[in-house]
């Protein structure tokens, strides 16, 4: 078991809070459980397509998979929630990357840690700032309070 792994979930579409619950049953079947969680963030949208506002938090996790093993689980819960991927940066009825596995660097087709947008995006940093200002990227060599104070994405991240 481990517990520096750290997964941002993320929704725009029903009732957001209930999914987030519906999210972290459906992990807790597959043996990822929730250690803790930040405050929900609500933000617009990231990219091109106009929608509504996106709810966000961070939850630290522990779990006996290894990374790819996570990814697969991951992907299998938000199958499970009746995600559909038809479009990049589209809306979504659940989202759930890894952020951090400790402080593993990985760099496949099939995952990226850590997740190659941290330091690039608020709605991220705000809820990991919140739960593990002090976990240090293990590439950029920076705790995520620094991160933040870095970032250079204007999207207003409202705490809920």
């Amino acid at each position: 078991m481990t517990d520096g792994i750290f997964l941002l979930l993320g929704c725009n579409i029903g009732d957001r809070i209930q999914r987030f619950r519906e999210a972290e049953e459906q992990l807790a079947l597959r043996q990822v459980y929730v250690l803790q969680r930040s405050s929900m963030y609500e933000t617009a949208a990231w990219g091109p397509i106009p929608q509504d506002d996106f709810l966000n938090c961070v939850v630290q996790v522990r779990t006996k998979h290894p990374p790819l093993e996570l990814l697969d689980i991951i992907l299998e819960t938000e199958e499970a929630m009746g995600r559909k991927r038809t479009e990049k940066w589209g809306p979504r009825l659940i989202d759930i990357d890894i952020l951090y596995y400790n402080d593993e660097v990985i760099r496949t087709d099939a995952l990226s840690l850590p997740h190659p947008f941290i330091a690039e995006r608020r709605f991220t940093l705000e809820p990991l700032a919140e739960i593990a200002g002090d976990f240090i990227h293990p590439v950029l060599k920076k705790d995520q309070r620094t991160l933040l104070a870095e970032c250079p994405d204007p999207l207003e991240v409202k705490r809920i």
